[in-house]
């Protein structure tokens, strides 16, 4: 497929000795390089309390973004909403609305991004979020950003509106994210387009696909289901220089899936340090097993496992998570390893 177009999901990672200021000055930097090669839409992700994660809040990165961008769309990746109430999602994005008018996403999620504690401080809930309400909190948060706002109806037959901004004059697009079956449905059913977290996991992909594609209700705003998908890649002049820069990340997910204790991310010479002096067999399953999903060559080879990952999926567009490591000589307020896989797949496409 020659002409799918390319977007960027951004964790806003942190590396060893590298400070918060850095990271995010160094995603900012990607943003810029993303608007500049003509990548489609540029999103950042929702975590809480990761040492090797920066991207805590989209909305705050997404207006930073916004100042040093001129094309190219911005987004989340999304907003983990049982962590939020819905009207302050939809005044945050409603306000980025207006100050980047029609470049505006918001990616909604329903999964929590951390643990029952940062839930609980979150939303003062309890360890039990508000995943039950996340359907109708869906359509609450559609219908704040619209122009008509959302009306209240009170028991006694009185109404009162709300709206997320007095004077809107566009809305955000509404996505649903997520990686299973419920999501695909919902999406589904609501008549939203629909991303799959491929990145995370890939497991299920196919069937949520079809989930969603068969179950499709047109909406007046989109009539025909619209989906695209997130890939890790790592591209780099060098097969080699490619396969190092992915390790820091791939040993990053496999401390995450055996529950090991978190860290800043490594440097790619930490990595292959580690990986020598603590080589065991569970560790090297994870990374085996997430490296063969990844694409991770030089920029023509990964810029052909997108194009075959497109076709084969039947969609137009895929979201890149540049998963590259950064080597201890790079600056840390840039993203050198991540600015090249941008830079080579889009040359390459």
């Amino acid at each position: 497929m020659s002409d799918t177009d390319l977007s960027v999901l951004d964790l806003v990672p942190v590396r060893t000795g590298q400070t918060s200021t850095e990271a995010i000055a160094a995603s900012l930097s990607l943003a810029e390089a993303a608007d500049r090669l003509g990548y489609r839409r540029y999103w950042f992700a929702e975590h809480h309390n990761m040492p090797a994660v920066a991207s805590t809040t989209p909305p705050v990165l997404i207006a930073a973004a916004a100042t040093r961008t001129n094309r190219i769309r911005l987004g989340s990746g999304g907003v983990m909403l049982p962590n939020h109430a819905p009207l302050i999602v939809a005044e945050q994005f409603a306000a980025l609305e207006a100050i980047a008018p029609g470049r505006i996403d918001i990616g909604l999620g329903r999964a929590p991004g951390s643990d029952p504690v940062i839930t609980q401080l979150l939303r003062g809930s309890g360890t039990t979020s508000d995943v039950e309400q996340f359907p109708r909190h869906v359509q609450d948060i559609a219908a704040l950003l619209s122009g008509d706002g959302a009306t209240v109806r009170f028991t006694s037959g009185g109404e009162y509106t709300v709206r997320a901004t007095p004077a809107a004059t566009g809305v955000p697009e509404v996505w649903l994210l997520g990686s299973s079956d419920y999501s695909a449905q919902l999406a589904a059913s609501q008549g939203l387009p629909y991303v799959f977290a491929n990145h995370f996991s890939g497991q299920g992909l196919e069937r949520a696909l079809d989930l969603y594609r068969t179950g499709y209700q047109p909406s007046a705003e989109h009539p025909e289901p619209r989906t695209f998908l997130t890939v890790n890649a790592v591209a780099s002049p060098t097969v080699e220089e490619a396969e190092a820069r992915a390790l820091p990340q791939l040993r990053m997910m496999a401390r995450l899936r055996l529950n090991k204790p978190l860290t800043a991310l490594e440097t790619v010479e930490e990595a292959i340090a580690a990986g020598i002096a603590e080589a065991d067999a569970a560790t090297d399953q994870v990374v085996q097993g997430a490296r063969s999903r990844w694409f991770v060559g030089t920029g023509e080879s990964v810029a052909a496992e997108v194009r075959d990952f497109a076709t084969r999926y039947g969609v137009d567009e895929v979201m890149l998570s540049p998963v590259a490591g950064a080597y201890e000589a790079e600056p840390k307020s840039s993203a050198a390893g991540r600015a090249q896989t941008l830079e080579l797949v889009a040359a390459a496409l």
